[in-house]
This record gives C-alpha cells, sequence and structure tokens, in this order.
C-alpha cells in the first residue's frame, strides 16, 4: 500500500468492495461498475479490488445529490482520487467535510463550490 493509499484511507474511512455495494443498493456487481462509469458512484483499486466509499451509500440507494456532484467534479477535471480527497476533506466553511454535507441533504452547497473550482 502506498503512501497515497494510506491517505485516502485515512480519509475515507469505511470501503465496501463491488459485491458488498451491490447488495446493499439491491443491484448487480455489474451495475455498481455501469455506476461508476456514469459518475454516480466512484471507487478506486484497493489492494487489488475495486472499492467504493461506504459514506456513498444510505438506506439502500445512492445518497442524494451524491451523482451530481461527482459529475460535476469530472466536468472540473477532477481525477478520482482528487475527488475523492475534495469529498472528504473537512472545510471549516462547510462546516464539515463535502460528503458530510451531501449527507446532511446540504449538497446544492457542495455542488455550487465544486462549480466555483471550475471557473
Amino acid at each position: 500500500m502506498t503512501e497515497n493509499d494510506r491517505d485516502i484511507d485515512t480519509l475515507v474511512g469505511d470501503w465496501l468492495s463491488v459485491r458488498d455495494a451491490a447488495k446493499a443498493l439491491n443491484v448487480s456487481p455489474n451495475r455498481i461498475k455501469q455506476f461508476i462509469s456514469d459518475h454516480k458512484l466512484l471507487g478506486i483499486k484497493r489492494q487489488g479490488e475495486l472499492s467504493i466509499p461506504a459514506a456513498f451509500i444510505a438506506e439502500g440507494d445512492v445518497i442524494k445529490g451524491l451523482p451530481g456532484t461527482l459529475t460535476v467534479l469530472a466536468d472540473c477535471g477532477f481525477t478520482t482520487d482528487e475527488a475523492l480527497r475534495w469529498l472528504f476533506t473537512p472545510d471549516d466553511t462547510l462546516p464539515g467535510a463535502p460528503i458530510e454535507a451531501i449527507r446532511e441533504n446540504r449538497g446544492t452547497e457542495v455542488r455550487r463550490r465544486a462549480q466555483a473550482m471550475a471557473l
């Protein structure tokens, strides 16, 4: 595991395998991979296995506001690692990390900030 991987692990915390994410969302593992391709979820290879942050899923669904935010970040040119770091890094002006704000249904403000970074 590289230092970069450890940093992301520290920020993100809990991860789900593709199979676990599929089970949590009641879809096939192939559908999870499609969600990642469509920017509805984000996943990275960790120890040779594609993993998804557990914070992206709640109550059997992808958290509201996440897909739109991921699309904005992708449109801004963020790599997967950069997007994960941005989503999980605390921001005193929110307060909390952007992912926490999204989970608290404050995704509009998070997307505004992401769009502002593209300007």
